[in-house]
């Protein structure tokens, strides 16, 4: 065998285990969330956007993917309302944060397959959301930069399952 052919055997080899590892240890689903959690997650994660003087669109979806709740802040850009969608929608079909897709791709190599998963979208900013360690939905915010859209979606999963204290 070739080098070259041993080579991409390994690499095929680690990707699959590494992609069974992951499926292993996410969480399964469970009950959709309730719209009332969907407000509150979306209230404590606009809360920290207007603390901060960002301005966002934050969407929650079920797991399935399908939008419970939609909210955009006077004068967020208008491309953010879709972006905010795509990402929730992206972090609870693929059971992870889009920042895992936009780390694998800046990583190269074997990561590029990112871009031809269809709904997959490398931008943080979406985070699933859990209770009692399910997906119920998962959160999606855009209007910042991706570590903004980030820290404010991590305010709205924390608002479901507070930080245990240190």
């Amino acid at each position: 065998m070739s080098p070259q052919s041993l080579k991409f055997v390994f690499t095929v080899m680690f990707a699959l285990c590494a992609l069974a590892t992951a499926v292993a240890q996410a969480p399964s689903y469970g009950p959709t969330i309730s719209l009332e959690n969907a407000k509150k997650a979306a209230a404590q994660a606009i809360a920290e956007a207007r603390k901060n003087n960002w301005t966002m669109a934050v969407a929650v979806v079920d797991p399935n993917g399908t939008l419970i709740y939609y909210e955009k802040m006077d004068n967020t850009q208008n491309g953010s309302a879709d972006v905010s969608i795509s990402k929730a929608r992206s972090a609870a079909r693929f059971k992870r944060p889009t920042k895992a897709f936009q780390d694998a791709l800046a990583a190269g190599g074997s990561g590029l397959r990112i871009l031809g998963i269809e709904g997959a979208v490398p931008v943080e900013g979406g985070i699933p959301l859990t209770i009692d360690g399910k997906i119920v939905g998962a959160i999606g915010l855009s209007g910042g930069s991706s570590e903004q859209d980030g820290q404010c979606a991590k305010a709205g999963v924390d608002s479901l399952n507070p930080p245990a204290p240190k």
